[in-house]
Protein backbone atom coordinates (compact mmCIF):
# COMPACT_ATOMS: atom_id res chain seq x y z
CA UNK A 1 0.00 0.00 0.00
CA UNK A 2 1.25 3.47 -0.76
CA UNK A 3 2.28 5.59 2.17
CA UNK A 4 -0.90 7.66 2.30
CA UNK A 5 -0.94 7.31 6.08
CA UNK A 6 2.05 8.82 7.84
CA UNK A 7 0.63 8.92 11.35
CA UNK A 8 0.37 5.41 12.83
CA UNK A 9 -1.85 4.78 15.83
CA UNK A 10 -2.67 1.68 17.86
CA UNK A 11 -6.28 1.72 16.60
CA UNK A 12 -7.17 -0.93 14.02
CA UNK A 13 -8.03 0.39 10.54
CA UNK A 14 -9.49 -1.31 7.48
CA UNK A 15 -6.11 -1.12 5.76
CA UNK A 16 -4.65 -3.27 8.55
CA UNK A 17 -6.89 -6.20 7.57
CA UNK A 18 -5.18 -8.97 5.60
CA UNK A 19 -8.37 -9.53 3.62
CA UNK A 20 -8.39 -5.87 2.52
CA UNK A 21 -4.65 -5.97 1.68
CA UNK A 22 -5.18 -9.03 -0.51
CA UNK A 23 -8.20 -7.49 -2.22
CA UNK A 24 -6.17 -4.35 -2.91
CA UNK A 25 -3.26 -6.33 -4.38
CA UNK A 26 -5.61 -8.28 -6.64
CA UNK A 27 -7.26 -5.06 -7.77
CA UNK A 28 -3.87 -3.69 -8.81
CA UNK A 29 -3.22 -6.95 -10.66
CA UNK A 30 -6.54 -6.61 -12.53
CA UNK A 31 -5.73 -3.02 -13.51
CA UNK A 32 -2.36 -4.09 -14.91
CA UNK A 33 -3.84 -7.13 -16.61
CA UNK A 34 -6.57 -5.17 -18.36
CA UNK A 35 -4.04 -2.65 -19.69
CA UNK A 36 -3.27 -5.31 -22.31
CA UNK A 37 -6.89 -5.71 -23.43
CA UNK A 38 -8.09 -4.15 -26.71
CA UNK A 39 -8.81 -0.42 -26.41
CA UNK A 40 -12.31 -1.00 -27.83
CA UNK A 41 -13.09 -2.69 -24.49
CA UNK A 42 -12.32 0.45 -22.45
CA UNK A 43 -15.99 0.99 -21.66
CA UNK A 44 -16.84 -2.70 -21.70
CA UNK A 45 -15.07 -5.58 -20.02
CA UNK A 46 -12.10 -3.45 -18.89
CA UNK A 47 -14.36 -1.06 -17.02
CA UNK A 48 -16.48 -3.88 -15.60
CA UNK A 49 -13.49 -5.87 -14.33
CA UNK A 50 -11.88 -2.81 -12.79
CA UNK A 51 -15.10 -1.70 -11.11
CA UNK A 52 -15.77 -5.18 -9.71
CA UNK A 53 -12.20 -5.64 -8.48
CA UNK A 54 -12.08 -2.21 -6.83
CA UNK A 55 -15.49 -2.87 -5.27
CA UNK A 56 -14.11 -5.80 -3.26
CA UNK A 57 -11.71 -3.70 -1.19
CA UNK A 58 -14.07 -0.72 -1.10
CA UNK A 59 -16.87 -2.82 0.42
CA UNK A 60 -14.52 -4.35 2.97
CA UNK A 61 -13.43 -0.83 3.95
CA UNK A 62 -16.98 0.47 4.08
CA UNK A 63 -18.18 -2.51 6.11
CA UNK A 64 -15.32 -2.03 8.53
CA UNK A 65 -16.45 1.54 9.06
CA UNK A 66 -20.00 0.54 9.97
CA UNK A 67 -21.04 0.27 13.59
CA UNK A 68 -23.60 -2.54 13.56
CA UNK A 69 -22.50 -6.11 12.88
CA UNK A 70 -25.35 -6.84 10.46
CA UNK A 71 -24.41 -3.81 8.37
CA UNK A 72 -20.77 -4.86 8.37
CA UNK A 73 -21.66 -8.38 7.24
CA UNK A 74 -23.86 -7.09 4.39
CA UNK A 75 -20.92 -5.11 3.00
CA UNK A 76 -18.65 -8.15 3.30
CA UNK A 77 -21.23 -10.22 1.39
CA UNK A 78 -21.21 -7.56 -1.32
CA UNK A 79 -17.41 -7.73 -1.42
CA UNK A 80 -17.62 -11.49 -1.95
CA UNK A 81 -20.17 -10.98 -4.71
CA UNK A 82 -17.89 -8.50 -6.46
CA UNK A 83 -15.04 -10.98 -6.21
CA UNK A 84 -17.21 -13.59 -7.94
CA UNK A 85 -18.07 -10.99 -10.58
CA UNK A 86 -14.36 -10.62 -11.35
CA UNK A 87 -14.14 -14.39 -11.71
CA UNK A 88 -16.99 -14.29 -14.22
CA UNK A 89 -15.14 -11.69 -16.29
CA UNK A 90 -11.97 -13.77 -16.17
CA UNK A 91 -13.86 -16.58 -17.92
CA UNK A 92 -15.32 -14.13 -20.43
CA UNK A 93 -11.89 -12.59 -21.08
CA UNK A 94 -10.51 -16.03 -21.75
CA UNK A 95 -13.41 -16.92 -24.06
CA UNK A 96 -12.92 -13.67 -25.99
CA UNK A 97 -9.21 -14.43 -26.40
CA UNK A 98 -7.99 -11.56 -24.23
CA UNK A 99 -6.42 -13.90 -21.66
CA UNK A 100 -4.74 -17.25 -21.97
CA UNK A 101 -6.29 -20.15 -20.10
CA UNK A 102 -3.22 -20.26 -17.85
CA UNK A 103 -3.32 -16.54 -16.97
CA UNK A 104 -7.07 -16.67 -16.37
CA UNK A 105 -6.72 -19.72 -14.14
CA UNK A 106 -3.91 -18.21 -12.03
CA UNK A 107 -5.92 -15.10 -11.21
CA UNK A 108 -9.17 -17.06 -10.83
CA UNK A 109 -7.49 -19.17 -8.12
CA UNK A 110 -6.26 -16.02 -6.34
CA UNK A 111 -9.85 -14.74 -6.28
CA UNK A 112 -11.06 -18.14 -5.09
CA UNK A 113 -8.62 -17.86 -2.18
CA UNK A 114 -9.82 -14.32 -1.52
CA UNK A 115 -13.42 -15.59 -1.44
CA UNK A 116 -12.41 -18.12 1.22
CA UNK A 117 -10.68 -15.38 3.18
CA UNK A 118 -13.78 -13.17 2.97
CA UNK A 119 -15.92 -16.12 4.14
CA UNK A 120 -13.64 -16.62 7.14
CA UNK A 121 -13.78 -12.92 7.88
CA UNK A 122 -17.58 -12.96 7.72
CA UNK A 123 -17.63 -15.96 10.09
CA UNK A 124 -15.40 -14.15 12.58
CA UNK A 125 -17.69 -11.10 12.55
CA UNK A 126 -20.75 -13.33 12.95
CA UNK A 127 -19.08 -15.00 15.93
CA UNK A 128 -18.35 -11.60 17.51
CA UNK A 129 -21.97 -10.63 16.94
CA UNK A 130 -23.15 -13.79 18.72
CA UNK A 131 -20.61 -13.43 21.55
CA UNK A 132 -21.58 -9.80 22.18
CA UNK A 133 -25.28 -10.61 22.67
Amino acid sequence: MSSVISNQSSKMHFYDLEVWKNANLLCIEIYKLTDGFPKRESYGIIDQMRRASSSVGANIAEGFGRFHYKEKINFYYTARGSSCEVQNFLFLSQDLGYLSKDDSRKIFIKYENLNKQINSFISSVQKKMTDDK
